[in-house]
């Protein structure tokens, strides 16, 4: 097997493992629909001739494997050609676990939320200890400046997402990782649109857990109900994996204090020993922890851990300050989840506690287009001073019996004490927001996608003030 075709190869996963591929000897070509900047010049510079949209003839008809990715589906040309021509094909899961991961000591994490800066900060760990891991981020920490890294390292640390793998294998990604060490930060409901339940979600946490070796270990966070309650379905099976308790509570293996909050940072202790992040909010204390926890099973030390915290700089689109103009701050989260949305208004407060903060909250994932969510939805984003709404991504895709209802959601907020408003698009959402700002306040920008490039717009209509 020595050509590979990457269908999707400018996703930011998909081009690094076809880039690690090139380097390794293996003559790799792709295609895809997004062919640009900055992925286009990077893969241009690895070698790698990619093909700029989908058709059948782009499939070389030298190419062995065909590596197909997880936005792919069925009706897409070059999916079509592959079936048709009985083509050996694979899922990029699988690339990782048969070249990279096999023979490794594979930290996966996991989790509803908090997996992408968990993540970013125990790579940053093992790098500042000289462990030199390779890596797997679903963001870019801005330590590492890039979301995969392949290196000789005995460590591999990878974000063990529990979305579907490919359109014909729909077990977790994380199935696929060979977890030694597994950190489990939290289990809730997402991604409706390939789980029908919170069951089912529990269910495919409790097969990571069939995967951890007996020499391995498992780090699951002890406050919340959902892990417990996998924890306490999968006993049975878990009786030669050791399991490690991680949270706040008194019944907690390992447990976290909060020591003191400041606007610039978090000092905490994990069993006594202090440690200091210059982030805020509690769930970043929590993804800390779970950190040091991994990182001690690896023999860093909590002096190079302190140092390695120091200096972590955070990852992008996790409240990351976009820009301040006429003295209102613009920042941007990925938040698309009730509970991440009370998370990142609260480690706001944290940060600006004498700023009115403005709530500007996108719909776009499966999960929160539908209404799975009206009511808590309406609680999270009530913790803001303000709150504005942008129309549903592509709200036919969702029957109108399961789609979202916004008009419902803006007079739940408002009953909750928060002015809310729907806007009619993101123009129509930044006339109306730089129209009632004050100097001092906070706008946070939350979605999963790239809202029209609001963010922008929002400092370029500030400006102009």
């Amino acid at each position: 097997m020595k050509h590979f075709h990457f269908l999707g190869i400018c996703g930011t996963a998909m081009g690094a493992v076809a880039s690690a591929m090139a380097r390794r000897g293996y003559t790799v070509t792709g295609s895809d629909a997004g062919v640009y900047p900055p992925m286009s010049t990077f893969l241009a510079e690895e070698g790698i001739q990619v093909f700029s949209g989908y058709k059948a003839e782009n499939i070389p008809a030298e190419a062995d494997v065909i590596v197909i990715g997880n936005a792919m589906s069925r009706g897409n040309p070059e999916v079509e050609a592959v079936l048709n021509r009985k083509l050996r094909y694979v899922s990029l899961p699988e690339v990782l676990k048969e070249h990279f991961l096999w023979g490794k000591h594979n930290y996966v994490v996991t989790g509803t939320h908090g997996k992408t800066t968990t993540t970013s900060m125990l790579t940053w760990v093992m790098k500042c200890a000289g462990l030199n891991p390779g890596f797997m981020i679903g963001g870019i920490a801005r330590n590492l400046e890039r979301g995969g890294y392949f290196s000789d390292s005995d460590y591999f640390v990878l974000e063990g997402d529990e979305y579907d793998t490919a359109f014909f294998d729909k077990r977790s990604k994380f199935l696929h990782y060979l977890p030694e060490v597994a950190i489990i930060n939290n289990i809730e409901m997402d991604h409706a649109d390939i789980y029908a339940d919170l069951e089912a979600v529990k269910l495919s946490f409790r097969r990571l857990l069939r995967c951890v070796p007996s020499t391995g270990r498992v780090f699951m966070n002890a406050d919340c109900p959902n892990c417990r309650s996998v924890r306490e379905a999968a006993a049975a099976e878990l009786r030669m994996v050791p399991i490690t308790t991680v949270g706040m509570g008194e019944d907690a293996d390992v447990r976290i204090a909060i020591t003191e909050t400041a606007p610039s940072g978090s000092s905490f202790t994990v069993d006594g020993e202090p440690y200091r992040i210059p982030m805020v909010g509690e769930f970043n204390v929590r993804n800390a922890a779970m950190a040091v926890c991994a990182a001690r099973t690896a023999g860093v030390e909590p002096e190079t851990i302190r140092r390695a915290f120091e200096s972590f700089e955070g990852v992008a689109r996790r409240q990351e300050v976009r820009g301040c103009v006429n003295s209102v701050t613009v920042v941007d989260d990925f938040a698309h989840h009730p509970t991440a949305i009370a998370q990142a208004v609260a480690g706001l407060r944290q940060r600006f506690p004498k700023s009115r903060l403005w709530c500007i909250f996108d719909p776009r994932s499966n999960t929160t287009a539908r209404s799975l969510f009206q009511h808590e939805l309406a609680a999270s984003i009530a913790t803001a001073d303000r709150a504005v709404l942008s129309p549903i991504e592509r709200a036919a895709r969702i029957a109108p019996e399961e789609r979202l209802d916004e008009e419902l959601l803006r007079s739940e907020v408002e009953g909750l004490g928060t002015p809310c408003y729907v806007g009619k698009d993101v123009g129509d959402i930044v006339t109306y927001v730089v129209t009632r700002v004050h100097p001092g306040d906070v706008l946070l920008v939350m979605s999963n996608g790239g809202f029209g490039g609001i963010h922008n717009r929002l400092l370029t209509a500030l400006a102009q003030c």
